[in-house]
């Protein structure tokens, strides 16, 4: 049975090459196809932010990086669009807690949830 990503992504050299995520907004979700399992990072967008609730990679393909090829497609997307971002998934809250250039994209309760 497939697993919820770890808290804390992948950021080693041995990470694989970046696959191609995809946004799927009819989903809300951010999605990478790899050896015909599905990775995501889910969200909800609201008027001027975005709240990741939760991100899944599936027990074949972890340890590739791709919870931090999610999150960095997410957050890229984020600052694309102008949003807010609300890091409640705890993967994209250990992200952002761990890389001050991307605080600029936390509004409040979002820079609440990274000090907690």
């Amino acid at each position: 049975m497939a697993e919820h990503a770890s808290s804390t992504p992948d950021t080693s050299a041995t990470a694989q090459p970046a696959a191609a995520v995809r946004d799927n907004p009819s989903h809300g979700r951010f999605e990478l196809e790899q050896d015909g399992a599905l990775a995501y990072a889910a969200y909800q967008l609201q008027d001027s932010s975005i709240t990741f609730t939760h991100t899944f990679v599936p027990t074949s393909l972890r340890g590739r990086g791709l919870a931090t090829q999610l999150v960095l497609a997410g957050l890229a997307s984020s600052r694309a669009r102008g949003l807010q971002v609300i890091p409640r998934c705890p993967v994209f809250r250990a992200y952002m807690k761990g890389h001050a250039e991307t605080h600029d994209l936390l509004g409040p309760e979002g820079r609440a949830l990274i000090e907690a």
